[in-house]
C-alpha cells in the first residue's frame, strides 16, 4: 500500500511538473498578439472604454522585486505593447482618445489579481499622449463598467512611472483652464527632488500661458503626506512669474508654499488669471512669498506676504490677503510706499496719456481736445470681491510746480460699491481730505465726494513763483458733488453740487495784481527794483454746479489797493471757461490800462487777455482830448481814480464759510437758468 501510495505521489508531481513545463513553454512561445482581442474585450469591459493594442505584443520574465517567501520564487511577467489606445467617454472635448502611446512596457505583479487589484510595480511610457477633462460634474479618469455605467471594481496601482517625450492636456472647466505639457523624467539622482521636466502651453481664463519648469515625480502626487516640490517659470497673459515653492498633501492640496515673481504691464492684467482687482498701473515687478492654505473652514486663503517691488517709478511694499468669503472674496491688506511719483497714479484714475496707455497695452481712448480722462471704468470687477486695502504713499515725487507731499487712503469695496475713506493728501503744508464714494453695483457709476482743504499754504500753492515766495495766509475750502457716469469725464459732466474757499487774512505779492490788472508803470517798477507784499483782508468764493456747469456766485478778492472780482461759468462737459476777471483799485494810478480781463477757450487751450473793447475806448477819449484840449487833458482817460469801497470781508467769509452741499447722484437742485459758456464768450461779458 506505502508503495502504491508513493507512486502515485510520484506520478502526481511528474504530472506537476510537466505540466509546469508544458505552461512554461507556451508562455514562452505563445504569440501574445493572438491573445491582444481577449485583452482588449477584457480591458473594455473593465473600463467601459475602448480599449485597443494595435501593434506588436509581447511577454518576458523577470525575477519577482520586493517579494518574500514562496512568492519570491515566481517571476512576474514582463509585457511590451506598441501602438495602444484607451478611449474618452462619449462627449469629451478632449477629442476621441484619452490615452495613446507608441511603445509601453510594464512588469505586472500577478498575486492582486486575485483581488482585482492591478498592480504595475514599473511602467515605462515612450510616446505617451494623455488628456484629463474636469467638467462641473465630473472627469475622464473615473472608469465604469460598459454594462450597467457603475464605478468598476478593478482597481490600478502604478508604482513607478518613467516617461519619455510625453504629452499631457489637462482641460478644468470648473477653473477654466486649458493646459498642455511636454514631458520627460529626471534623473533619480536630482538633488531638489525633481522627478519631472516640462514645457507648458495653453490658456487660463482665456489669458494665454507658456512657460517652462521641474516638479516631483508624478506618482508621488497619490502620496497624502508628500511635499511636492514645483518650479515655474511662464509667462501668463501680459504678465510674467517665476513660482520656486511646494505643495502639501498633494492628494487634497492643505498648503503650497513659495517664492513668488511676478512682473507685467500692469497689474489689471492679474484679473482674469488671479481674479483679484487690483487698478490699473504703469509696469510693475514684485517679489514675496505666497502662502496658501486649502480646505480651511471658513474658506481657502491665500498671503502674499511682505513683498516688495517697484510699480512705474515708485517703490511699493506690503501684504495682501485673498479669502475666499462667501458671497464673495476678500483682499485685503496694507501697502507702503516710500517714495510714491505722482505720474504713476494717473492710470488708477485713467489719467494716463495715450502713449502710457500703449506702454501697458491699453487702448489708447484719450481725445487730443479733451482734458478730463473718458476712459471708462470697467465696474463689473468690482463686483467680483470684495475689498478692505490701506496705502501710503510717504514722500510724493512730482513736478515742481505741484505743492503735494504725501498720500494715504483707505479703500473699501462692498457688493460693486467702492469708498475712499478717507483720501488724504498732504498740500502746501496743509491737508486735503475727501470721502468718495463709488456706487458701481448697477450698469452706470453713482459718486458721491466731499472734499476739505485745510490750511493750504498760500505761498506753498505756488512753488514756482519767486514773486509768492514771501506771501503768506491760509486757504480753506470745501467741495461737495455728484454725478453720474463711468469715466472722469463722465462723472464732471452731469455733476451738480457746490465749491467754497475762503481766506480771511494774509497777503500777495503786489506785482502779481498789478499784473493782473494792468498797472503796467508799476508793474515794471516792482519788477525792476523789487516787489512787495499787499495785505489781504479776505479772499471768499463760492461757485455752483449744477449738470455740470459751474457758475460764480461770488469770487472776490480784497486787498488794502484794490479789489478783484470774478464771475461767469465753467462747461465741465464741453470743457469750456467763460471767466471775467475785473479789478478795481482802491487808490489813484497815472497811466493805468486797467481793463477787465477774459479766461475764455477749452481746458486744454485756455486763451486769457483782455477785452479790447474797453481799451479803444479809453484809447478813443485820450485821443479825443488830445485833440480838442491841452496834452495834458490827453492823460485823464488813464487815471483810475480810485473810488470803490472796502468789501463786506466778513459777510463774504460768513458765507463762503457754509458747507457746501451736493443731492443724491442722478438728482439736481433747481437752479436759476444760465447762459452756455459759449454764448458767454460771444457776448464779450
Amino acid at each position: 500500500m506505502k508503495k502504491s501510495i508513493s507512486k502515485i505521489l510520484l506520478w502526481i508531481a511528474l504530472s506537476l511538473a510537466a505540466l509546469i513545463a508544458i505552461v512554461v513553454i507556451f508562455l514562452l512561445t505563445f504569440d501574445w498578439n493572438r491573445a491582444k482581442p481577449y485583452i482588449d474585450q477584457r480591458v473594455s469591459v473593465a473600463t467601459g472604454r475602448v480599449f485597443e493594442i494595435r501593434g506588436d505584443l509581447s511577454l518576458h520574465w523577470q525575477k519577482a522585486s520586493g517579494q518574500t517567501g514562496q512568492r519570491h520564487w515566481m517571476p512576474w511577467p514582463r509585457l511590451y505593447a506598441n501602438d495602444i489606445l484607451l478611449s474618452n467617454p462619449d462627449g469629451a472635448k478632449t477629442g476621441p482618445q484619452m490615452v495613446t502611446v507608441k511603445q509601453v512596457n510594464f512588469s505586472l505583479n500577478p498575486w492582486p489579481l486575485l483581488t482585482k487589484d492591478v498592480v504595475l510595480p514599473e511602467v515605462e511610457a515612450d510616446g505617451l499622449t494623455i488628456a484629463l477633462e474636469r467638467s462641473a460634474d465630473s472627469n475622464n479618469w473615473t472608469f465604469k463598467t460598459a454594462s450597467d455605467n457603475t464605478p468598476s471594481a478593478w482597481t490600478f496601482d502604478v508604482r513607478t512611472l518613467i516617461l519619455k517625450q510625453a504629452h499631457v492636456r489637462y482641460l478644468d472647466e470648473k477653473i477654466k483652464l486649458d493646459m498642455q505639457a511636454d514631458v520627460d523624467t529626471l534623473a533619480d539622482n536630482n538633488p531638489q527632488g525633481y522627478g519631472l521636466a516640462f514645457t507648458l502651453n495653453g490658456t487660463y481664463n482665456k489669458a494665454p500661458v507658456t512657460g517652462s519648469g521641474k516638479a516631483g515625480a508624478l506618482l508621488s502626487l497619490r502620496d497624502p503626506n508628500a511635499v511636492y516640490p514645483v518650479l515655474v517659470d511662464a509667462k501668463l497673459g501680459h504678465n510674467a512669474m517665476v513660482f520656486d515653492g511646494k505643495i502639501t498633501k498633494p492628494t487634497a492640496v492643505t498648503a503650497i508654499e513659495a517664492d513668488l515673481s511676478l512682473s507685467g504691464d500692469s497689474m489689471a492684467n492679474l484679473y482674469p488669471l488671479t481674479g483679484v482687482l487690483l487698478p490699473d498701473t504703469p509696469a510693475y515687478a514684485t517679489k514675496g512669498h505666497l502662502i496658501g492654505r486649502m480646505n480651511q473652514p471658513g474658506g481657502d486663503t491665500w498671503t502674499y506676504s511682505q513683498f516688495t517691488g517697484k510699480v512705474g517709478d515708485s517703490d511699493i511694499a506690503g501684504t495682501l490677503e485673498y479669502l475666499m468669503h462667501k458671497p464673495r472674496p476678500l483682499l485685503r491688506g496694507q501697502m507702503v510706499s516710500e517714495q510714491l511719483r505722482f505720474q504713476d497714479l494717473g492710470p488708477v484714475v485713467k489719467a494716463d496719456s495715450n502713449a502710457e496707455k500703449a506702454k501697458r497695452g491699453a487702448a489708447a481712448v484719450q481725445p487730443a481736445d479733451k482734458a478730463l480722462p473718458v476712459e471708462k471704468f470697467e465696474t463689473k470687477s468690482w463686483r467680483a470681491l470684495d475689498a478692505d486695502v490701506q496705502f501710503t504713499g510717504r514722500k510724493i515725487i512730482r513736478g515742481a510746480s505741484l505743492p503735494i507731499q504725501n498720500m494715504q487712503t483707505h479703500l473699501h469695496l462692498n457688493d460693486g460699491v467702492m469708498s475712499l475713506t478717507p483720501l488724504n493728501f498732504g498740500v502746501a503744508g496743509g491737508d486735503l481730505t475727501s470721502n468718495i464714494k463709488l456706487d458701481g453695483s448697477g450698469e452706470t457709476i453713482k459718486a458721491e465726494i466731499k472734499t476739505a482743504a485745510r490750511h493750504l499754504k498760500i505761498k506753498q500753492l505756488f512753488p514756482t513763483l519767486q514773486s509768492m515766495q514771501a506771501s503768506f495766509g491760509e486757504v480753506n475750502g470745501d467741495v461737495s458733488l455728484s454725478g453720474v457716469g463711468n469715466s472722469v469725464s463722465a462723472l464732471m459732466a452731469t455733476s451738480n453740487g457746490e465749491i467754497k474757499a475762503v481766506v480771511s487774512k494774509g497777503s500777495v505779492s503786489k506785482f502779481i495784481l498789478e499784473a493782473a490788472g494792468l498797472n503796467i508803470p508799476n508793474a515794471v517798477f516792482a519788477k525792476l527794483f523789487g516787489d512787495k507784499q499787499v495785505q489781504m483782508n479776505c479772499m471768499a468764493s463760492d461757485f455752483s454746479i449744477t449738470d455740470g456747469l459751474m457758475h460764480t456766485r461770488s469770487f472776490v478778492v480784497d486787498t488794502t489797493d484794490a479789489v478783484v472780482t470774478v464771475s461767469g461759468d465753467i462747461n465741465l462737459a464741453k470743457e469750456l471757461m467763460a471767466l471775467d476777471v475785473r479789478p478795481i483799485s482802491k487808490g489813484v494810478r497815472v497811466i493805468s490800462l486797467r481793463t477787465p480781463l477774459y479766461v475764455h477757450g477749452t481746458f486744454k487751450h485756455p486763451d486769457i487777455g483782455l477785452y479790447k473793447g474797453a481799451i479803444a475806448l479809453k484809447a478813443g477819449a485820450a485821443a479825443a482830448l488830445g485833440v480838442l484840449a491841452a496834452p495834458l487833458a490827453a492823460v485823464l482817460p488813464l487815471i483810475n481814480m480810485g473810488n470803490t469801497e472796502d468789501t463786506d470781508c466778513a459777510g463774504l467769509l460768513a458765507a463762503a464759510s457754509q458747507k457746501p452741499t451736493a443731492p443724491a447722484p442722478g438728482k439736481k437742485e433747481k437752479q436759476k437758468p444760465l447762459k452756455p459758456a459759449q454764448q458767454r464768450h460771444q457776448d464779450g461779458q
